[in-house]
């Protein structure tokens, strides 16, 4: 089928299955972030784009729905189809477009333990709710344990799993000659994070992203985080330190034997809760993270 044909049929598909809000309301915006590369701003993680002479890469994909809108954006960018989609890893506003974009030939790639947990029921004790397997049609094809590297455009792209950081199967991408790194969800700028510690994350491993992520970037690095507006290597260090002085407070009222009613009660973080707390991660549910992975960590110690 031709990629227009393609968007044809899924622009149908869109149509006739029920959004949610989000999903019908939300547009894609085009950012340049380096000669070649862009980020689209839409509904879910954001997405990062090479685009030139070998064709379009794309980290990430957003919600199912957002597909044709993705398509029309890239458009604008490129002639061509997406060859490749590398996911930062497996939650569903970074994986949700793949069975359509795999319909449209892309090749799908990812960390192992995307696939893994991609292809088999996932529960969330933090949100009392159950994700069914993807469908076969929706997994990368190609899985990778430690790195992966694409030579395209011009450009050496080269994804690095770290483990136990947001999930079990982030991976962060360096575009080398642009000097663009695309965190995922290792790094949300300007807010709290999520962890999942249901899917194998931790503090101190996105820490230990983080850090990896610090040495290798420079003052002229651009970062497009996996959700917030494009940063750089100062906005890295700021987060940093947000995430390990937040951690901290908690995990020093953990030790000292403080049940969670407690810690919500002395509001640790207040001063933090006005510029990062979000919609998605309140202060009370920053501060159960937080809870959860101290006294879990001091447990395995």
């Amino acid at each position: 089928m031709k990629y227009a044909q393609t968007i044809a049929l899924l622009l149908l598909v869109a149509c006739s299955r029920s959004l949610s809000a989000q999903e019908a309301a939300a547009e894609i915006e085009v950012a340049e972030v380096a000669p070649g590369i862009h980020v689209l701003y839409g509904a879910g993680g954001n997405i990062g784009v090479s685009s030139g002479q070998d064709g379009v890469f794309l980290v990430d994909d957003q919600y199912a729905p957002m597909t044709p809108k993705i398509f029309a954006a890239l458009a604008t960018l490129s002639p061509k189809p997406p060859r490749f989609v590398l996911n930062t890893h497996w939650h569903g506003d970074h994986t949700g477009g793949n069975e359509n974009l795999a319909a449209a030939g892309s090749i799908l790639v990812a960390h192992d333990n995307v696939r893994l947990r991609m292809g088999t029921e996932q529960f969330s004790k933090f949100f009392e709710r159950t994700t069914p397997a993807s469908p076969a049609a929706a997994l990368p094809v190609v899985t990778f344990s430690d790195g992966v590297s694409f030579h395209l455009n011009g450009d050496e792209i080269r994804g690095e799993h770290v483990a136990a950081a947001h999930t079990d199967g982030d991976v962060f991408i360096h575009f080398r000659k642009a000097n663009v790194l695309h965190t995922g969800d290792l790094v949300f700028a300007g807010m709290y994070p999520f962890i999942d510690l249901d899917s194998g994350g931790s503090v101190d491993g996105v820490l230990a992203a983080v850090d990896r992520m610090l040495a290798i970037a420079d003052d002229g690095t651009r970062i497009i985080p996996g959700h917030g507006r494009v940063t750089d290597k100062a906005g890295l260090k700021a987060y940093r330190e947000m995430l390990a002085v937040t951690s901290a407070r908690v995990r020093e009222l953990a030790k000292a034997g403080r049940t969670i009613e407690e810690v919500l009660a002395a509001n640790p973080n207040a001063d933090y809760d006005a510029t990062q707390a979000w919609a998605f991660i309140t202060p009370e549910r920053y501060a159960r993270i937080l809870y959860r992975d101290a006294t879990a960590a001091s447990a395995v110690r």
